[in-house]
Order: C-alpha cells, then structure tokens, then sequence
C-alpha cells in the first residue's frame, strides 16, 4: 500500500494503475475509519481493480463552533485498517495541498442541499460538493462509493454528478450500525457510555415511523409527531429534525407514497447524530 500526499503522488498512481487497465474505486473519507468505512473500502475491492481511500479533515464543510478542531485523526489506526482491506493508496493530504491559496471557486447544488441537514449547517454543503469535486478531479475514478447513513450528502453528491457530467458512477452502500441499531458513526467516540446508550433511541424512532407506515398511517404529520414522541421519552436526547422527505428531492410530502426517507438529526450533550431509513411504500 501506498500512502500519497501529494495530488501529483496520486494521478502518477492512477495513471500507472489505468495503463495496466484497472478499474479505479475510490472512497473519500475523514478519517477516523470504522466498521461503516470498512464496508465502503470491501465494496470497492469487491467492484473495482485498484482502491484509493482519501483521509483529509475538510475544513470548508465545517461552520463557526463545529468540531473541526477536535474531530478524531487517528491517521496511524487508519493507515493499519487500510492496509487490512486491501487498499492500494491512501491520499493523505495536507489542508495546503487542497487549499493552496484563498478559495474562490465553489460547487453548490442549490434545493436538495435546503431542507434537513442543510437548515440547520449552513455552507456546510457547499463544503461537501467542493471537496468531492476537487477529489473527483484528482483521483479520477470510475466509481466512487459514500454510505447510506449520510443520505443527503449522497443524493447531493448523485446530483452534482450528473449536472456536471463527470465521468464516474456513485455507488451508495447500506448502513452499517451496532448490534443495538445504533449507525457507527465517528461522533460516537464523543459519546459517554449514558449517552451511547441513550442514543439508540435513535434507531428505535426510526422503526416506529416503519411500523406506522406499514399499519397504514399515510399522514406524514402524525408519524413525525409519533416519532417525536419516542424520541423525546430520553430526556438526554434534543431534537433538531424528524423529516419524512420524497427520496428523491427531499422535499416534504402531503400523503406516504412511494420512495420515502425518514431522516432524524439530533443532539446528545455537544454531539450532533444522525440517521434515516429509506422505505419503498409502493
């Protein structure tokens, strides 16, 4: 495995990889890799011939009083899970090699980046998008792999794809969560033992919004006061959203039908939590 970082390091990798005909897979990530990031690097061997996983802490998708300073960069417990996946080079670039000068040019996807996650981070997508294009451009992949757990900035990510017609497919892979339902996440490492256990309410909301919906409740406005309900039975637990969304524009519905995403964001002391479930009710 190699480790490159530089972006010239990295399209010399690429170039060498494509002229032996290789497929090239790719999976952005932060660091601090887990089981939910293992799943993305073992898609990404399993579909494609030379796997590049990126670690670099994006300092524009975060906003004043966020936890850009304190977000975990274990880069040598990183470096060991990807040299146990099979990963062929690691980018682990500095914030100078991605952002050599004042940034002017930005991506933006405006709608689906408005509602959810979107009111209450603002920019932060726009930190996404720019991020990813710039990586797209580097790496150049033919397939680039994100979780499911992060819905929003998957369908996003989907969207400024294809306006943009760059020339690589996304692949979105399931959630992977606990043995108590809880979505691994990053952020849980802030969690204190109470609060990770309070935090699998989370999950818990979400199968109560599935069951509603599979009883036969259509209402979208009932079920979100239902889910509400759940979550507010832990007193730990402050809401910022209960959202049940079209899966497709996020937007909000009047009646349960076809492809929908039920998205939470919550907050548990300083650690803000997300999760959704998608449901295909027909």
């Amino acid at each position: 495995m190699e480790v490159a970082e530089t972006i010239q390091s990295v399209r010399s990798q690429v170039k060498a990889a494509r002229e032996k005909g290789k497929k090239i897979g790719f999976v952005p990530t932060m660091g601090a890799l887990h089981v939910g990031h293992i799943s993305l690097i073992e898609a990404a061997v399993n579909q494609t011939g030379f796997v590049i996983v990126s670690i670099f802490v994006n300092p524009t998708q975060f906003g004043p009083g966020e936890d850009l300073e304190k977000y975990p960069r274990p880069i040598k417990a990183d470096l060991e899970i990807c040299r146990n996946t099979d990963v062929n080079v690691v980018f682990a670039p500095t914030r100078e090699q991605m952002y050599p000068q004042e940034n002017l040019t930005w991506v933006t996807v405006e709608k689906l980046t408005e509602p959810l996650c979107g009111r209450f981070r603002p920019g932060h997508f726009r930190g996404v998008t720019t991020v990813c294009a710039k990586l797209f451009n580097i790496v150049q992949p033919d397939i680039a792999f994100f979780g499911q757990k992060d819905a929003q900035q998957a369908i996003v990510i989907k969207r400024m794809v294809a306006d943009l017609n760059m020339p690589l497919q996304i692949v979105v892979c399931p959630t992977v969560r606990e043995t108590d339902g809880l979505a691994v996440s990053s952020r849980n490492k802030y969690l204190s033992p109470q609060q990770r256990k309070d935090a699998t309410i989370i999950y818990k909301s979400l199968l109560k919004c599935q069951e509603l919906i599979e009883t036969g409740l259509t209402d979208p406005n009932e079920i979100v006061a239902k889910v509400r309900e759940v979550l507010q039975s832990v007193p730990s637990v402050q809401i910022e959203y209960v959202s049940i969304v079209d899966a497709e524009t996020l937007q909000n519905i009047d009646k349960i039908a076809s492809n929908i995403l039920a998205a939470i964001a919550v907050r548990i002391g300083s650690t803000r939590l997300i999760d959704n479930i998608l449901l295909d009710t027909g």
